[in-house]
C-alpha cells in the first residue's frame, strides 16, 4: 500500500517493504504529519554525517498506548515516552566521549515512535512538530549507530552530533 504521494515505502503493518527507510504506520496520524519525508530526511542527513550508506532502517510510527507497552516490554518502564531504538548490532567499546565506529552492515535498526508524546512535547515546547519529529528521528538514528548518553562526555558527543546534523537541515538547536 502506498501514501497518497506513492510512496512505496508505506504501508501497514506487516506487509513486506524493501526502502531503505521502511516505514510502518500503525497510526494514521503519521501519514498526515509526513513521517515518511521526515524519516527519509532525518536518515539521509544523519548516514551522510555518520559516513555510511545503504542502511536499512525500520520506522514505526504508532500512538502512546503502543509505545507503552514497547517501553514497558524491552525497559521495564510502563508508561509512553516519544522515541525507542533497537540497534541491529552491539556498538564495538569506545572511550568515553569519543564518537563510535559507524556500523558495518545495512541494517542499522528498528525505531518506534508516538505521535502522541510528540505532539504533546512539540506543544509544550513550541516548536513545529516536524522539525521535533526529525529531531528525535536523528536522536534515534544515533542511538543505532552506537550513540548514547549514559554519561556527560558521551551525552556531549551525542549532543553535538545533533546539533550539526540537524543545523545542515535548517533546524535549531534542541537543547539551546
Amino acid at each position: 500500500m502506498s501514501d497518497a504521494a506513492g510512496d512505496p515505502r508505506v504501508h501497514p503493518a506487516g506487509e513486506p517493504d524493501a526502502g531503505p527507510v521502511d516505514i510502518v504506520i500503525e497510526d494514521e496520524r503519521w501519514l498526515d504529519a509526513g513521517l515518511p519525508a521526515l524519516a527519509a530526511r532525518a536518515a539521509d542527513a544523519a548516514t551522510d554525517y555518520l559516513g555510511i550508506d545503504q542502511v536499512e532502517i525500520v520506522v514505526m510510527g504508532c500512538d502512546d498506548a503502543r509505545i507503552a507497552a514497547l517501553n514497558d516490554h524491552f525497559r521495564g518502564k510502563p508508561k509512553p515516552t516519544n522515541v525507542l531504538s533497537w540497534p541491529a548490532t552491539e556498538p564495538a567499546p569506545r572511550q568515553p566521549g569519543d564518537a563510535p565506529v559507524p556500523p558495518q552492515g545495512p541494517e542499522l535498526g528498528d525505531i518506534a515512535i508516538s505521535y502522541d508524546t510528540c505532539l504533546r512535547e512539540a506543544e509544550a515546547q513550541g516548536k513545529p512538530l516536524n522539525a521535533h519529529v526529525t529531531h528525535l528521528l536523528v536522536h534515534a538514528i544515533l542511538h543505532l549507530a552506537g550513540y548514547d548518553h549514559e554519561i556527560d562526555a558521551d551525552a556531549e558527543t551525542m549532543e553535538d552530533a545533533e546539533r550539526s546534523i540537524l543545523g545542515r537541515l535548517g533546524i535549531p538547536d534542541p537543547y539551546g
